[in-house]
């Protein structure tokens, strides 16, 4: 090994996937099971990290049993943390039905009573933004950069 070259630690993935049936009760799951499965994973509950989250994991299940339902359908969460980034993705089986990308999600009146979740993602992620899903349906994926604390060893 020549001195330009610097030996690099082996970067490990850890992965979680669930379907979760397309109601509230499922919703409500999903966001239990992901901090559990975060704290597993040694990022721990009350942790900025485990409660935002909890909070995107929410929004967006909630986004895919509101708009995203297709009778008969569940709902996928997929949680990916590597070194340095939680990556969240929340798929359904509605295509048509897509939001607006990072940049373009409408402010609602100050009096109305929904349409801030998508605010709230846009503000907590890092990045976010709407992928088609294969082969029916989309992803809304949401990323978190980790704080050194919160980092898996």
């Amino acid at each position: 090994m020549t001195s330009a070259q610097t030996p690099q630690r082996p970067v490990t993935v850890r992965v979680f996937a669930q379907r979760f049936s397309s109601t509230p009760r499922g919703a409500r799951l999903a966001r239990h099971l992901a901090v559990h499965q975060l704290d597993a994973w040694g990022v721990p509950y009350g942790s900025d990290t485990s409660d935002t989250a909890a909070l995107l994991v929410a929004e967006l299940a909630a986004n895919a049993v509101t708009h995203g339902r297709v009778p008969g359908r569940d709902f996928e969460v997929r949680l990916s943390l590597d070194a340095g980034t939680l990556r969240i993705d929340v798929s359904d089986a509605r295509g048509e039905r897509r939001p607006s990308g990072p940049g373009g999600v409408a402010v609602p009146a100050p009096c109305a009573d929904s349409g801030r979740g998508l605010l709230l993602v846009e503000v907590l992620a890092d990045r976010w933004d709407v992928r088609d899903r294969l082969p029916v349906g989309k992803t809304v994926r949401a990323e978190l950069d980790l704080p050194r604390a919160d980092r898996p060893r």
